[in-house]
């Protein structure tokens, strides 16, 4: 709530982080938008949406003792991926709901963009209060939060057919299960006790059906690093308690140190090959595990504090030990790394780590134990005890009495108000940070920050957009292609592009950071653009063995030389050739990353044809200018027979636009065949019409700024 000229208004919100959604869980219309658009939000634009379907999620009964807030929200995810609530709300009603707490509320309305909605909303009613009271908040707030929405008739948990919902999901919340989800996609949950079965039989799947294409008789194999360090397929490399709300959950943050406390006493270790880390998503977190006693016996377990905020979840967990990684790759080994965070798609959490799995804390203390994914923690024992007896997974799992004997520990409103009433002055060396004075930044020379090129050449009369003909394909890509596929955050390769120009820029291999701290400088993210190390790009042959060729590559035309895309698309630049990229089902998929959108501006791409959109990259797409089509119809690339050596025209979108409009891709093959497909413009409404006529969001807003100022200030422009 705020206040404001004596009225109280609901609080609202868009953010540039893609888990906004998380404040969904107390009651505020919230959700994620790129930057892109922020930045717009910023100067005075107006936020524009098509009015979303609502899917109401009926949740029944409670949650049965020993599943955690974690194990929900990935069975929500794998159900909400399967109802498809792509730019949907959803909300949450019925007595299941009523009976989850707000932290536990909060974990599922963060993972909204991981299941595909704008939304994961939840009601004000008795849990919102409670949580209000135990965090600090006065009496004078609490009193005013809940009078406005009884006064307004929303206070309270809907009930069934209280609402008349564009669609009704039911869950029953006493059928949930322990599950991980992976190793690819967090939608894939699969119970604890099948994991290892699971993991064997995507070993030697093909990468088409979400496997690792390997020989079944390699799952065994066992190698010695230089260091005589014996590991092989499926061993736990990363074990990391980190994101930014399950580790703000109490409950499973509680149940982890309870875990580690109980694994400690009966003389467990986490195996010597498995790289652990704590990071919390708040200050509050390390206060209550230190007051409940649970501190020393998580950094027994080697879970220290590393950081708050993202570390592992976004590929900043560092580097493996070095003969490690060497054995990995001389080898070709399928491991893992197991963590609490909410994505886990490929490449993002370690390059050289295959397979990623999302799972709650206390499970991720567990794989830290096992060291291994390959062990059935249902049917085999995690170790043995101090005394030489077995010790299994329910022998240090903490009951829920346990963990809610350590909730006052976690509750305290004087700690939150403590940490978080005067933030500006938390962090001195924050304050400390130099800054250069005046209105307009100085660009000093860096590999860090650059002036962008997106109002290069800025005119106050928008430039024709131009037309899509004898376009060349740069990549085509399958289904699930993510924002981290097409602008990873993590490390970079000392012979990608990327590492290529900042060694050239005498960078040190050492000192190359990562994209995500880089991504003030769109010289490296360019480069890095569909450079993930795990992408495929269609357009390259299968492999003899079924699998794929893996890393940013494609084949520039007509010459049919094999090359990075960053290299070919300059090249298609420098020859004047546009470009377009062909993809699948859920394009742009995952984090709201303007980069994915910006660096496929700067490599020249006019348009992304694909089966479905991610809404927040959608949205990128139109910000920065670039076409978003969808195929109509069964079509798709594989029914069309594109393989990306042909040459293609876009017709319709020549003049006058119209949002959704029709379109038409003409493919003109070597062989000189033609064939005609439907499209449909996935430009969505007049504003984002009026963006792509003005070459993005950015320079609309400028020149709507600009045309409102003087003469004298257009002139300065």
């Amino acid at each position: 709530m705020h206040k404001k000229d004596g009225l109280y208004y609901p609080d609202t919100l868009i953010g540039t982080d893609s888990h906004t959604p998380m404040v969904n869980a107390i009651g505020v219309v919230a959700w994620g938008v790129g930057g892109i658009e922020a930045e717009a939000g910023m100067l005075g634009q107006p936020t524009y949406l098509l009015t979303p379907d609502v899917v109401g999620v009926h949740l029944k009964r409670s949650l049965r003792g020993g599943v955690t807030a974690t194990d929900l929200v990935l069975t929500v995810t794998e159900l909400m991926r399967k109802t498809n609530v792509v730019n949907k709300f959803v909300e949450f009603f019925g007595e299941g709901t009523a009976s989850l707490t707000v932290p536990d509320r909060a974990t599922i309305a963060n993972m909204a963009p991981d299941y595909g909605a704008t939304m994961g909303f939840f009601p004000v009613d008795e849990a919102t209060i409670t949580y209000f009271e135990g965090t600090g908040r006065t009496k004078e707030e609490i009193d005013a939060l809940k009078s406005y929405f009884k006064a307004q008739g929303m206070y309270g948990t809907i009930k069934k057919d209280a609402i008349d919902y564009s669609q009704v999901v039911e869950l029953d919340l006493a059928g949930v299960t322990p599950s991980l989800a992976g190793p690819k996609r967090p939608q894939d949950r699969i119970e604890i006790g099948k994991v290892k079965a699971k993991f064997t039989e995507l070993f030697s799947k093909s990468a088409a059906e979400n496997g690792f294409s390997k020989k079944p008789e390699d799952l065994k194999k066992r190698v010695k690093t230089r260091d005589g360090m014996d590991i092989g397929a499926g061993d736990v490399m990363i074990a990391a308690i980190t994101s930014c709300t399950n580790t703000s959950n109490p409950g499973v943050l509680l149940g982890a140190g309870l875990l580690a406390k109980k694994a400690v006493e009966r003389g467990l270790t986490v195996k010597p090959h498995v790289k652990t880390s704590l990071a919390p998503g708040s200050r509050v977190v390390t206060e209550y595990l230190k007051r409940a006693g649970l501190t020393p016996y998580l950094e027994k377990l080697g879970f220290n504090l590393a950081a708050y905020g993202c570390t592992t979840c976004i590929g900043n967990s560092g580097p493996l030990k070095a003969t490690i990684e060497e054995a990995i790759a001389q080898n070709d080994l399928v491991c893992a790394a197991v963590l609490s965070g909410n994505r886990n798609f490929e490449a993002r959490i370690h390059a050289s780590l295959r397979a990623n799995f999302l799972a709650s804390p206390p499970l991720v203390v567990t794989y830290a134990l096992a060291g291994t994914v390959l062990k059935d923690l249902m049917t085999e024992p995690l170790g043995k005890g101090k005394n030489g007896e077995d010790v299994w997974i329910g022998d240090i799992w903490p009951s829920a009495q346990e963990i809610q004997d350590c909730m006052k520990y976690a509750m305290d409103p004087k700690t939150f108000q403590r940490l978080y009433s005067n933030l500006a002055d938390a962090n001195p060396m924050w304050t400390k940070v130099p800054s250069v004075p005046g209105q307009v930044y100085s660009w000093p020379k860096s590999t860090y920050i650059a002036e962008p090129p997106f109002f290069k050449d800025f005119s106050m009369q928008p430039r024709p957009a131009g037309t899509v003909r004898s376009a060349r394909v740069l990549g085509i890509f399958g289904d699930s292609l993510t924002t981290d596929h097409i602008s990873p955050a993590g490390s970079i390769n000392p012979t990608s592009p990327a590492g290529i120009y900042l060694q050239e820029h005498d960078v040190a291999v050492p000192d190359f950071n990562s994209f995500g701290a880089r991504r003030g400088n769109h010289e490296i993210m360019m480069r890095g653009t569909f450079g993930n190390v795990r992408i495929k790009n269609l357009m390259l042959p299968v492999k003899p063995d079924g699998s794929r060729v893996e890393g940013g590559v494609t084949f520039h035309q007509p010459s049919g030389e094999q090359m990075p895309i960053y290299d070919a698309a300059m090249k298609y630049i420098s020859e004047g050739v546009p470009t377009v990229v062909f993809g699948g089902e859920e394009y742009g998929t995952g984090s709201s990353r303007d980069w994915a959108a910006k660096g496929t501006l700067l490599l020249g791409v006019r348009a992304v044809i694909v089966k479905s959109f991610e809404r927040i990259h959608r949205s990128n797409l139109v910000g920065m200018g670039v076409l978003p089509f969808q195929f109509k119809g069964s079509d798709t690339v594989a029914s069309l027979g594109i393989t990306g050596d042909e040459t293609v025209d876009i017709r319709g979108v020549e003049g006058e636009i119209r949002p959704q409009q029709d379109a038409t891709l003409v493919i003109r093959r070597a062989d000189g065949s033609v064939k005609e497909a439907p499209l449909l413009l996935r430009i969505d409404t007049p504003i984002e019409v009026d963006y792509y006529q003005h070459g993005g969001i950015l320079p609309f807003v400028l020149r709507e700024i600009l045309g409102k100022a003087g003469p004298s200030v257009r002139a300065a422009a």
